[in-house]
């Protein structure tokens, strides 16, 4: 799981051949080699045999590997719809979505159903989809909530995944209150997901906006960032490219409490009091597990 080359550098249809490999490298590890779907994001790809066949392997590895430590697990409704919301950390080696997936599925079993929304490309890698993982829309969130399935969602996205690594102890959703409006209009509570540790797995020095821009990769692949970090075995790496290994950082996931929306901000609340107050609960959580840490990579 660990030598995973990640789907973000997979551009849509504007592949490279090398990224190709990548991508099914990726599927077999996950244990599916059929190879990419390239239809539509296949919202029933969900596979609660393939979750229990799969998880007693891969939930360990990972979780040795980055000596994995989630708290509050208990915090996500135990039914009904729920909006997950987390910070997003590590460049295309989401290993805090992965940890966090294995995490639930070992706390409520594979048969309860779990969606990720996802960047497009890492959507249509068939094992991860096999997990839940669906292209990150509100009609997804929607159609998930309709089955009672709790939904996870990093809205700063790439722009936050590849912040530079002193930043890691930084909620940074860029002003995205996109899943503010989704938990109203559905009426879920938002179940804050604060992690770090991922930020350490390589160095990230910078998210290259203004070059990203200029190539406009946002038209090409909704992609905002260009960055550059620095880690094995290649050492300089461009958008996670020519491929990276992670380092064994220690990853620290902690599930708060859930947000009653209603209950906390009555009938009619302001979508920007809504963001100021879940960014701070977060952040203030943030600084406690960075407090906790003694050294980079070490946890």
């Amino acid at each position: 799981m660990s030598r995973t080359r990640n789907p973000l550098v997979h551009l849509a249809r504007h592949v490279p051949p090398p990224a190709d490999g990548a991508l099914q490298m990726a599927a077999a590890i996950l244990g599916d080699t059929a190879g990419l779907v390239t239809g539509d994001d296949n919202f029933d790809a969900w596979d609660p045999e393939h979750i229990a066949r799969t998880l007693p392997l891969l939930n360990p590895l990972m979780s040795a590997y980055f000596r994995a430590d989630v708290r509050g697990i208990e915090n996500v409704p135990s039914t009904g719809p729920a909006l997950l919301v987390g910070n997003h950390s590590g460049g295309t080696m989401i290993v805090d979505t992965f940890l966090f997936t294995f995490a639930f599925y070992e706390h409520f079993g594979p048969d309860r159903r779990f969606h990720q929304l996802a960047h497009d490309i890492a959507a249509r890698i068939p094992g991860l989809r096999r997990f839940g993982t669906v292209v990150a829309s509100h009609e997804n969130a929607q159609r998930a909530f309709g089955i009672d399935a709790p939904v996870l969602v990093y809205p700063g996205g790439d722009v936050e995944t590849f912040r530079p690594s002193w930043h890691s102890d930084q909620i940074e959703f860029a002003g995205r209150k996109g899943f503010v409006r989704l938990a109203l209009e559905q009426g879920v509570p938002i179940v804050p997901v604060v992690s770090i540790g991922g930020q350490e797995t390589a160095l990230f020095l910078t998210r290259a906006e203004r070059l990203a821009s200029a190539l406009r990769l946002d038209q090409l692949a909704r992609i905002k960032v260009l960055p550059i970090s620095i880690g094995p075995p290649f050492g300089i790496n461009v958008l996670d490219l020519p491929g990276r290994l992670p380092l064994p950082a220690k990853i620290t996931i902690e599930v708060l409490p859930p947000i009653d929306l209603d209950a906390e901000f009555g009938s009619q609340p302001d979508i920007d009091d809504v963001y100021e107050h879940v960014t701070s609960v977060m952040q203030r959580a943030l600084d406690r597990l960075a407090d906790e840490r003694t050294l980079p990579i070490l946890g």
